[in-house]
């Protein structure tokens, strides 16, 4: 079972971006789950949201407390929240931030980590970019594909197009590719 916990801020997509990877991973041929967890907390608190896949039916109800991947959409989480909480030490580490490690202040941390498994993208501005809005869901979706080889880039498409159909969902994914891009590149 792959599990992923992703961090934000209310009003940037975190759930749906659990629910996209989930589609991702259903059109792999994949059982998957997305929840939420959250409160009545208003736009701009902080959101933590869950997605886990596997080969075979998922028997768990419960949040994810040793993520294999955390994807951390508000750097400024970074320090208020312990995003890090429970990553398996071989995980993935998805940030949105144009930043270097040294400037996030965690560059000690990451190190520990595999080559390869700890990257940075600006998703944010790639969602301005391409979908004129500060949404970096589905621009981190895509770098999560490149990072984690988990899902392909075909099928977070696929999911970023059922779930925003039309112009719009033409735009995340041109967001998602470059971000994909961005993220493959070494």
């Amino acid at each position: 079972m792959f599990q992923i916990r992703i961090h934000g801020r209310g009003g940037q997509g975190v759930v749906t971006a659990a629910e996209m990877l989930s589609i991702a991973a259903f059109l792999e041929g994949k059982y998957a789950q997305a929840f939420p967890s959250f409160g009545s907390e208003r736009m701009g608190a902080p959101v933590v949201s869950f997605c886990r896949f596997d080969d075979k039916e998922i028997r768990l109800r419960e949040p994810i407390q040793n993520p294999d991947a955390v994807i951390i959409q508000d750097p400024t989480l970074l320090h208020s929240v312990d995003v890090f909480s429970g990553l398996v030490q071989d995980g993935y580490i998805l940030i949105n931030s144009l930043r270097s490690f040294e400037d996030l202040g965690i560059a000690d941390f990451v190190d520990s980590f595999p080559t390869g498994h700890v990257k940075d993208v600006g998703a944010t501005e790639l969602a301005v970019k391409h979908v004129k809005r500060p949404l970096p869901n589905a621009a981190l979706l895509g770098g999560f594909a490149a990072v984690s080889g988990q899902l392909s880039m075909e099928s977070v498409e696929s999911a970023v197009m059922s779930k925003f159909p039309g112009p719009i969902g033409e735009a995340n994914v041109a967001a998602a590719r470059e971000a994909f891009a961005m993220a493959s590149a070494d």
